[in-house]
């Protein structure tokens, strides 16, 4: 008997007397024979158990569809019809199985599933071993929180620019899906920087623990393009070309002290607090810039144990630098166990290696 003769032979055997109660038992039957001969049959072969599988999958029960296509799911020449009827079910205990592992899938099925279905079927999708540019742009724009991290954890997923972006949104607000996009290689640098800059102090630190050296990377190019950004502001401020005039001439003259400091900071003259803590510390103005409009209120703390101002005189600065960036009167608060704590010979220790730091990046710029 030819081969295809005998399969029909075999099928007709299968399913004769189709009442609807033996549905289930006739399509286990026929997925036993399919599951035998896997990997011999002939595409005609495969296209008939196709038909007869999807007549047969209609009207049975949830359990017996999720039983069929657990079994069909790793077959790498499963029938491809019955694949995308499995994978289009509503029932995600069908359909996920067959989302998630089955490779006869094919990459159009994959995106019109995310288009169209539902939150469990996208969580699916993105847990597979591979996911292209196209179907991850889905994901990470129509899905859940679980969903985007999930996608982001995926090692085998590959993202455009798009996707890159989206992710990187989405990740300000969450701090587990910042993590995971920080932990990607193949983030682009610039949308790494896009993530630092936006994260929280708390954030921050998680991200720099994770990645220190990839911290500091992107550390060095947020100052070097804050940098660039203060300066314009300065060279275009008559303010600061008067407060850096006279500043100046109080530092030549011997008169800057800790108490014209205080006052500066007293009646909130931005510009002339940060030149005369840079004329006292022998620092970049850029440096202390930084300090006052990024939140580094450790690094202030440093600068005005190094230099030996009084608390009195530090809380000005702080309230200051509270000013610039929406602290409370709270937060700093606590700065008061820090700056006891502080010993003055590891605050001079600081300052000095803030000198050579500033030094070498101006050498390497």
């Amino acid at each position: 008997m030819d081969p295809q003769d005998n399969l029909l032979y075999q099928l007709e055997s299968i399913q004769s007397g189709k009442d609807l109660s033996r549905r289930a038992e006739i399509l286990r039957s026929v997925t036993d024979l399919f599951v035998r001969g896997s990997g011999r049959f002939t595409e005609d072969q495969v296209e008939l158990f196709d038909k007869v599988m999807g007549e047969l999958l209609k009207n049975i029960e949830c359990g017996a569809r999720a039983q069929f296509g657990r079994r069909l799911t790793r077959l790498y020449d499963a029938p491809p019809g019955v694949v995308h009827q499995l994978a289009f079910d509503g029932a995600i205990e069908v359909a996920g199985p067959v989302l998630m592992h089955c490779e006869r899938l094919d990459e159009a099925a994959l995106l019109e599933n995310a288009r169209t279905m539902g939150q469990d079927h996208l969580l699916a999708i993105s847990g597979r071993k591979t996911l292209v540019e196209a179907v991850t742009d889905v994901l990470v724009e129509r899905g859940s929180r679980t969903v985007v991290s999930r996608t982001a954890r995926n090692v085998g997923a590959r993202f455009s620019e798009f996707g890159i972006s989206t992710l990187v949104a989405k990740a300000r607000d969450d701090g587990d899906l910042a993590l995971c996009v920080w932990s990607r290689p193949d983030i682009p640098r610039q949308n790494l920087v896009q993530l630092f800059v936006a994260a929280s102090e708390a954030l921050k630190i998680r991200l720099v623990e994770t990645d220190p050296r990839r911290a500091g990377l992107i550390e060095a190019v947020v100052a070097r393009a804050s940098d660039r950004i203060q300066a314009d502001a300065r060279i275009g401020s008559d303010d600061f070309a008067q407060a850096e005039s006279y500043v100046g001439s109080l530092h030549a003259s011997g008169r800057l002290d800790q108490q014209q400091l205080a006052a500066f900071a007293n009646e909130a003259s931005f510009d002339k607090v940060t030149v005369a803590l840079s004329l006292m510390c022998s620092l970049p103005i850029e440096l202390v810039e930084r300090a006052f409009v990024q939140n580094q209120t450790e690094q202030i703390i440093v600068l005005a144990k190094a230099i030996d101002l009084s608390w009195v005189t530090t809380v000005a600065l702080l309230l200051l630098q509270a000013g610039v960036n929406g602290s409370t009167r709270q937060q700093l608060d606590r700065c008061f166990a820090g700056f006891c704590r502080l010993q003055p010979k590891t605050a001079q220790t600081a300052l000095q290696f803030y000198r050579m730091r500033e030094k070498a990046n101006r050498q390497t710029a």
